[in-house]
């Protein structure tokens, strides 16, 4: 099984090509990001060409039809023909009955258009907790996640320790992973590497090495990974002056050869 590393444009700034010529440069195999704005859609199209670089499109439902909003989105992402696509998916407030009508939707859209859809265990969506994303798990076996236990690590207020059961469903249902370290108190640690976050780097990188090898166990012959350390808000900032702890470009750097070794590792 192969390692690809995504490098996600949250938080840079630039031209595409500017930012997709220093996502090259660095080594990552692709890119992650939203569907560009449609007047700047031959500039994306061109750089990812010109750049030789794969892309992981992200939709985001909305409105009062989250299924009609993912069909629109999904329809155009697949014109950018995506290596898979991230989705936010539906709403936290939802009724069970009105997530399994959009997730039963959401399979029929994915099958009709042969792309993976990879949904996001994120805050503010039907999949913001273990529990929920069991039950659809368990309800809808053929969905595939896009693992960012730090959401729920923020969620739960916890590392996780009661919700093993929970967490090893997920695990298995694991297509893309979203490289970010949370804490009970927020989804993202100030910087993975510093010595005060050790349980937790620990604890994620368990779950990420379970995920490598339960894949290569499947006969994956791929594992994608975008390391995803946002900027500030998500970033922490020193009171009063709104400067970043730490420099995100950096951090991500960090996550990126960290899951080179820990691959690396996984595969010894």
């Amino acid at each position: 099984m192969k390692l690809e590393l995504y490098k996600a444009l949250w938080g840079m700034s630039g031209t595409f090509h500017e930012m997709l010529c220093k996502a090259a440069e660095a080594g990552y195999d692709g890119i992650e990001s939203p569907l560009p704005a449609p007047e700047r859609e031959t500039e994306f199209r061109n750089a990812l060409e010109h750049y030789s670089l794969q892309y992981i499109a992200q939709v985001f439902t909305a409105g009062e039809d989250h299924a009609a909003s993912l069909k629109e989105q999904v329809e155009r992402a697949a014109t950018f023909k995506p290596v898979h696509i991230v989705s936010h998916s539906a709403r936290d407030k939802m009724s069970e009955l009105e997530q399994d009508r959009f997730f039963e939707q959401a399979l029929r859209i994915e099958a009709d258009h042969g792309i993976v859809l990879a949904h996001e265990t994120h805050r503010h969506r039907s999949m913001f907790a273990p529990w929920t994303t069991a039950r659809l798990l368990r309800k809808f076996p053929e969905l595939r996640l896009t693992a960012d236990f730090s959401h729920w690590t923020n969620v739960c207020e916890s590392l996780l320790h009661d919700m093993e059961e929970e967490l090893a469903l997920a695990i298995r249902h694991t297509h893309h992973i979203h490289g970010r370290v949370g804490f009970s108190q927020g989804p993202q640690v100030p910087h993975p590497g510093a010595p005060e976050y050790t349980l937790e780097l620990e604890r994620f990188e368990g779950w990420w090495k379970q995920m490598l090898d339960i894949r290569a166990a499947q006969g994956e012959a791929v594992t994608t990974v975008t390391p995803e350390f946002g900027p500030v808000p998500y970033m922490h900032t020193l009171a009063f002056t709104n400067q970043p702890v730490a420099s995100q470009w950096d951090v991500n750097e960090w996550m990126a050869s960290r899951f080179r070794e820990l691959f690396a590792a996984s595969r010894a």
